[in-house]
């Protein structure tokens, strides 16, 4: 250490403990109102308390975690200064993927690294977590914010989020019981979702602009101008759009004594590497497809921004979810009787596909 070194506070170094506190205080009352009554005091502890009284109702209760982020979707929100949604996308992330399973999402917990914490700016990034727990009916029971000063820029920030469900063993859904002749179907997605936005960045053009610069301003202008092909929505608007929580109208129709065979949730790698998750070994799933069109209506940013790259169907379909934010795999028989369900709870279903003799893939009527 050098003999000049003055005396240096922690603020001095770029942390604000201070505005920490106060963005503590501003996130209380969002957090308590994602409350369960299993959910034991509050926020500020050093852990989060959750009792499993409701899980002794349980044959063989199943515990489900799931982990994930938002990607580089943030580099958008940062880009356009809108901040309020990107919470929803990192719970629908995670309690979409442990729905798969037919898990009640439980609490939820959130990371949030940043350059410099703002009180108001974290509000509003929380704001979105706390209203995706309550979409999904789950606590949000604790978290982190932590200050990077030297290492992130000042706005800069990236989200990450855990999640922990429970399922009753003999209700668990298990791909197994996947059959040919089984049929695929679909819940609409709200657009891209929180998947493929590397490639969606490339294609805008917002790679390497700095948020707040003159060119920034600039292009969230072109952003932010209506587009006739995405229905008079702006890219901005429509590539925003929060990731769908599919928790209540799922979790409807399996208490509701449903016979769903498997659940897939599309997230990165489209349908082509997700809804084979959802396979028997010994089943392939035949897509509707003919050529660029899907056998269901595509949102229009989607479409957009695959012209664009000029993305073959099959590695269109690979990157995005085209439309589909999760399937159901049933039976035949119970085909009408699960989207009649779903349709009374407002759902717009419809056919993806069936299923076949195979080995686990996912292929397309039009390659067939």
């Amino acid at each position: 250490m050098s003999e000049n070194t003055k005396h240096v506070t922690y603020e001095d170094a770029g942390v604000d403990t201070a505005e920490g506190g106060r963005a503590v205080d501003a996130i209380k009352q969002m957090v308590k109102e994602t409350n369960r009554p299993e959910v034991i005091g509050g926020i500020g502890g050093f852990g989060g308390l959750f009792s499993a009284a409701a899980l002794k109702d349980m044959e063989d209760p199943i515990l489900i975690s799931g982990t994930d982020g938002v990607g580089t979707k943030l580099v958008l929100a940062q880009l356009l200064d809108r901040h309020e949604t990107v919470g929803q996308d990192l719970v629908a992330m995670c309690v979409n993927d442990i729905l798969a399973s037919g898990a009640e999402p439980l609490f939820f917990l959130d990371y949030v690294a940043i350059g410099h914490i703002e009180a108001e700016h974290m509000a509003k990034i929380v704001k979105g977590v706390a209203d995706g727990c309550k979409l999904a009916g789950c606590a949000l029971v604790g978290g982190e914010m932590a200050e990077h000063p030297g290492v992130m820029r000042p706005d800069d920030y990236d989200l990450a989020g855990f999640t922990v469900g429970v399922v009753d063993r003999p209700k668990m859904i298990d791909p197994a019981n996947v059959r040919p002749g089984d049929v695929i179907i679909g819940l609409p997605s709200t657009g891209v979702h929180s998947n493929g936005y590397s490639l969606v960045r490339k294609v805008i053009g917002v790679d390497g602009i700095v948020p707040g610069t003159p060119e920034a301003a600039a292009k969230r202008a072109e952003l932010e101008q209506p587009l006739e092909e995405l229905g008079g929505l702006s890219l901005a608007d429509a590539l925003l759009a929060p990731t769908r929580i599919y928790v209540k109208p799922v979790l409807e129709l399996l208490r509701g004594g449903a016979n769903v065979h498997a659940i897939a949730h599309i997230t990165g790698g489209g349908i082509t590497e997700n809804l084979n998750r959802a396979l028997a070994a010994d089943v392939d799933a035949v897509v509707e497809r003919d050529g660029s069109k899907m056998g269901w209506d595509v949102p229009p940013v989607i479409t957009y921004i695959s012209e664009h790259a000029e993305l073959a169907p099959n590695e269109a379909c690979k990157t995005f979810n085209m439309g589909v934010g999760l399937c159901f795999i049933v039976a035949p028989e119970d085909e009408a009787a699960i989207t009649v369900a779903l349709e009374g709870m407002g759902e717009k279903p419809f056919r993806v596909g069936t299923c076949v003799e195979g080995s686990g893939k996912v292929t397309y009527s039009d390659e067939r």
